[in-house]
Order: structure tokens, then C-alpha cells, then sequence
């Protein structure tokens, strides 16, 4: 596998990510629904990947996004500073202070214990990165001059809005016309796409976005959702996994997306909501 990196002097970034950041609710041990207290995080599909990179390894790394103009997006903006996340790239869109225009999004999520699984409960539609064009983010600037090694982004993003559809696919573009590494991770949510299009929707979208991606990534779910391909011989509670159907399925990938230098597929056996086996295949 060879991804041709660009190199990292004649680069800003070692790596951006584009996508939402929310504001992240969780009530520790207890339920969200009888809680009284919440701590917050930021967090984001996307967003993740960029900042373990920047905390754990020490990678330049910013975040394309957009938030609204309030005291709820400057939140957000301090907890990404504290990752070490460049936010020179964020998109501020004007409010009207009830969130009619935009809002920033928010997530609720509760841990899965023993036989219960977990919760999440988003308030994220009508948020200003899903109302955002392309004409929001100077994507030749980012691409062309700034210079950015590896661009991540995903299905989350993607299946915001038909808004956020279109701007990822004019994100990813760009990157490979600077010579950007492109990942993908397809993280198919079926509550998201319902209300743009359903599974034909996500199908449409992922299948375009694929054409473009050098790394993909997804679980069994994820394939098979968006890209349309099946994996022989799991289990259908993912008690018992099927290691050759999933190499297979990688296989099939390949010969119909040959742009992918590598697909990764996460392994995970559900024994409780807190206790799995995990691995990959790459």
C-alpha cells in the first residue's frame, strides 16, 4: 500500500477533518432521562480522529466546521483549543438568538451497562455546518496554498442535510486535485438519512463519494447500507463473525472502486453492551 503522502514541508496540515462538532451532554452513570447534572465535552464523528491525532501523536491538525455566533459556539471553540485543534478554519454564521437561522448541535449520550445498551439523543438538525456551501470554506485556499497532507470526513456529515451532501463531495474534490489523501469513514445512521432519502439516499451519496476516497472505512452495517455490499456468513446478532466473508466483501470493494488504497473494516463480537471483542481488518 503505497498513499503518496504529500510532504509534510511543503504542508500547513498534517491532517483536517470536516464535519459537525456538538456539544456533548453526558450524565455519567446515570440515565438521561433522571439526570441532573451533565458534563460537557465536544465531540464529532469526524472531529475525533483529528484531535486523537494532534493529542496523541502531535500532528498539526484544524477542523472545518461552522457554528453559530453565540456563547454555545464559543464553548465549542474553547474545548477545541484545549485539544490542540487549529481553529482557523471554523465558519462563524450569524444567529438570531433562538436558532431560527442556525443553531449549534447537541448530543446526549448515555453508556450502555450489562444487558442495556446505550443512549444518544441528538438535537442537531437546522445547525449552521448543515446549512453550510462550499462557498462558506475557501477549499482551493485549504487545498491549493494552506496545504493539507490528509483530509477526514464521513457518512455522519454527509447525511446532515442534502446541503451537507453537496459541500462534502465539492471538500473531497479539492483535496484530490492538491494531491490530499482522502479518508472516509461511512458511519451509516438510518435516523439521519431518513428525512433526506432513506437508504437510496445514502446509496446515492456514498456511492459518488467513494469514487473520490483513498481510505475507507465502515463496519459490516456500513457497507452493506451504503455501498450495497453484502458480507457472507455472519451471525445475524454479530455473536460469531465471518472473517472470510469480510475479506471477500474488501476484495469485491476494490475491483469496483480501484481509487481505494486501503479499506478497513472494524470487527466487533456484542457479547454485553459493555463487554465485546474488538479488532480490524485492513
Amino acid at each position: 500500500m503505497n498513499l503518496n503522502l504529500k510532504p509534510a514541508k511543503e504542508c500547513t496540515y498534517d491532517a483536517v477533518s470536516l464535519g459537525e462538532i456538538m456539544l456533548r451532554l453526558d450524565p455519567g452513570e446515570g440515565r438521561i432521562r433522571a439526570a441532573r447534572a451533565f458534563r460537557a465535552w465536544e465531540g464529532g464523528g469526524e472531529y475525533n480522529v483529528i484531535r486523537g491525532l494532534r493529542r496523541c501523536f502531535g500532528m498539526k491538525t484544524a477542523a472545518i466546521t461552522a457554528f453559530a455566533d453565540n456563547e454555545i459556539g464559543k464553548l465549542m471553540e474553547d474545548f477545541i483549543l484545549q485539544g490542540g485543534v487549529d481553529t482557523a478554519l471554523i465558519k462563524w454564521m450569524n444567529t438570531d438568538g433562538i436558532g431560527r437561522i442556525c443553531r449549534n448541535g447537541i448530543n446526549f449520550t448515555e453508556r450502555g451497562f450489562g444487558i442495556r445498551g446505550a443512549v444518544g439523543c441528538s438535537d442537531r438538525a437546522n445547525t449552521a455546518i448543515s446549512k453550510a456551501t462550499p462557498a462558506d470554506f475557501d477549499f482551493e485556499y485549504i487545498f491549493g496554498e494552506l496545504g493539507v497532507r490528509w483530509l477526514h470526513t464521513g457518512g455522519i456529515y454527509a447525511a446532515l442535510s442534502e446541503q451537507s451532501c453537496e459541500t462534502v463531495l465539492a471538500a473531497i474534490k479539492t483535496a484530490k486535485k492538491y494531491g490530499t489523501i482522502v479518508s472516509y469513514d461511512l458511519n451509516y445512521r438510518p435516523s439521519m438519512w431518513g428525512a433526506i432519502g432513506g437508504l437510496n439516499k445514502a446509496q446515492e451519496v456514498n456511492k459518488e463519494i467513494a469514487k473520490y476516497v483513498d481510505v475507507m472505512i465502515g463496519n459490516e452495517e456500513d457497507f452493506t447500507a451504503c455501498l450495497g455490499l453484502k458480507i457472507e456468513g455472519n451471525d445475524e446478532n454479530l455473536k460469531k463473525l465471518n472473517i472470510d466473508g469480510y475479506k471477500k466483501m474488501i476484495n469485491h470493494a476494490v475491483t469496483i472502486y480501484p481509487n481505494f488504497k486501503a479499506v478497513a473494516t472494524t470487527l466487533r463480537e456484542v457479547k454485553t453492551a459493555t463487554v465485546n471483542d474488538w479488532s480490524a481488518l485492513c
